[in-house]
């Protein structure tokens, strides 16, 4: 019986497979001729010559240069056709949206930033997404049309079975039970909405301090703490996407904090969140404890006593560092991850100093001894990992010549 185009094993889906294989090689490496692609593949010469040819006029390749400086005639030099497809991220918080557009090859090609100040916006959620879009795609000389697909990062997690968004209160106009179906109803593309958190460990696993590694646990603090899971390389986000909100998660050190999330915030949140630091530092005798935000005041106290090394600035990041490792220990107690990637703007700005003394009390509180990291991506990291999640499925889509 004739295989299908799906059968494993008939010559079209080794075609795709192969396919793909080259594609992916032309992502990593950039420009490649043909026998170097054979070469990387394990084909011919004429099978590689083939697949060119077919990836080629598929419009998934195309020649960019030639070889030089090397004896006999110049070879063809061939390179993912940028224009294949485009996706689009967006990170939505109180304040701001902000909206990247990327070709096919993961280049940033168009971004805006839309202001969204105040506790009743002027514009909806709907109204949001398609004007940070827009502006976006029009920077990069696109409509929205020519949008492949996006990726929304928010606070919080759209709950699977109402739809609603939930974990995020302090996020005004996107709490409407339809919105999801206006959306879909406003944008042309298949659009994807993930925790703002799950999108930054997506970030630091394709592109950061987690490339590798199958199984870590990310601890976010920035205007808010929260945690994402990886295990088996894949995001674990449970049955109403709540996993990793571990700012409601009760720890020792703080009053038990009853219907968090009416109150939004928890145990942890209360204990270890960036507006803890500046009334640590207060009471530790710490000088000259900043006014204004908290997030950004944390991070200017963690990154100064980094500097200063001794009296109490290192007691601030020693007894913050406690605070870290008790939540942190119950995570990895029941875990038991490779790795613990430390970001945000609270945590970053201690440091190695500040790692070096948590991953010293974590291993008095856990029996587990994760390798705790300083995040690498450290620049619109959601909105990196939106992008990151978008080219994922585009790629798989566009780049499967077996149908």
């Amino acid at each position: 019986m004739a295989g299908t185009a799906g059968t494993p094993g008939t010559p079209r889906v080794l075609r795709a497979m192969n396919d793909r294989a080259a594609l992916d090689l032309l992502l990593e490496h950039g420009p490649l001729s043909r026998t170097r692609i054979g070469k990387l593949t394990g084909l011919s010469k004429p099978t590689a010559s083939q697949l060119l040819a077919r990836l080629e006029a598929a419009g998934l390749v195309r020649v960019t240069g030639t070889t030089e400086g090397r004896p006999g005639p110049n070879a063809r030099l061939y390179a993912v056709n940028a224009d294949a497809a485009h996706v689009a991220g967006l990170e939505v918080s109180p304040h701001r949206v902000r909206a990247a557009v990327a070709d096919i090859t993961g280049r940033t090609v168009g971004s805006y930033e839309l202001p969204t100040p105040g506790r009743r916006p002027a514009r909806g959620a709907v109204e949001q997404v398609t004007e940070a879009l827009d502006g976006a795609a029009k920077t990069a000389g696109l409509a929205r049309s020519d949008v492949h697909r996006l990726v929304i990062g928010t606070p919080g997690a759209f709950d699977p079975g109402t739809g609603r968004l939930r974990y995020a209160s302090h996020l005004p106009g996107w709490h409407s039970p339809r919105l999801l179906d206006e959306l879909a109803a406003a944008l042309p593309m298949p659009v994807e909405y993930e925790n703002d958190v799950n999108l930054v460990a997506i970030a630091e696993q394709r592109l950061g301090a987690a490339r590798g590694h199958p199984d870590f646990v990310l601890l976010w603090n920035q205007d808010g703490l929260g945690a994402a899971l990886v295990l088996g390389g894949r995001l674990h986000r449970g049955w109403t996407g709540g996993a990793g909100e571990v700012g409601f998660l009760p720890v020792p050190g703080t009053p038990l904090v009853r219907r968090v999330t009416k109150a939004n915030s928890g145990g942890y949140q209360e204990l270890a969140g960036s507006r803890a630091v500046p009334r640590l530092a207060r009471e530790l005798g710490v000088p000259d404890v900043p006014a204004g935000p908290h997030t950004e005041a944390a991070a200017t106290l963690l990154a100064r006593a980094a500097d200063h090394g001794g009296g109490p600035h290192r007691e601030l990041l020693r007894a913050y560092a406690t605070r870290l490792a008790t939540g942190l220990a119950s995570l990895v107690s029941v875990l038991d991850p490779e790795l613990v990637v430390l970001g945000g703007s609270t945590l970053t700005a201690g440091g190695e100093v500040l790692r070096a003394l948590v991953q010293a009390e974590l291993a008095e509180l856990a029996a587990a001894r994760p390798r705790l990291v300083v995040g690498d991506v450290t620049e619109h990291p959601v909105l990196r990992g939106a992008l990151q999640s978008a080219l994922a499925a585009t790629r798989d889509e566009v780049f499967d010549t077996s149908r």
